[in-house]
């Protein structure tokens, strides 16, 4: 059930620049994915996501991605359905059709796509293989850090602060 399918890089404390591309987003948080299998139950999945402190698992059948699985798709499709997180598998509500992105796509991009779609979580993928999984938080926390960068910029330039 527990898979670690990302190894974690280390965190990089750089400022951000606007519009950047999502590979500086998994540079700084890490590129820990944490998948499971399409046979695991819902509970299991449930399990990890507390565990792992995620809202969403890749789907893996072997090393593809077969889906992705969220805390949302809990609660729409089990809760509110009435069915047992321990009998249900997975595979049975997870999101098959995945938009993934490439590590070249912006952060205002990624957050455009999100917004359409209703989604919170992307996966990443750099020549079909996956690379990472941003959420939206991620990609928040990544535009409020590049406005503080201007800021602190602008700040910087209005107090004359800057070397001549």
């Amino acid at each position: 059930m527990l898979e670690n399918v990302l190894p974690t890089t280390a965190h990089n404390q750089t400022r951000v620049v606007p519009f950047e591309p999502v590979r500086a987003v998994l540079t700084r948080k890490g590129m820990d994915v944490w998948g499971i299998a399409p046979s695991a139950t819902v509970f299991e999945a449930i399990a990890l996501m507390d565990q792992r402190r995620v809202g969403a698992l890749v789907v893996l059948s072997g090393a593809e991605l077969a889906g992705i699985i969220s805390e949302r798709d809990y609660a729409r499709k089990v809760i509110l359905k009435g069915r047992s997180s321990k009998e249900t598998l997975v595979s049975d509500i997870m999101t098959k059709d995945v938009i993934t992105v490439s590590l070249e796509e912006s952060v205002e991009t990624c957050l455009r796509i999100m917004t359409n779609n209703r989604i919170r979580h992307l996966p990443v993928v750099d020549a079909d293989e996956l690379v990472g999984l941003v959420s939206i938080g991620d990609l928040v926390r990544s535009i409020i850090s590049a406005q503080a960068a201007v800021l602190d910029h602008l700040n910087n330039y209005i107090a004359g602060n800057y070397p001549a």
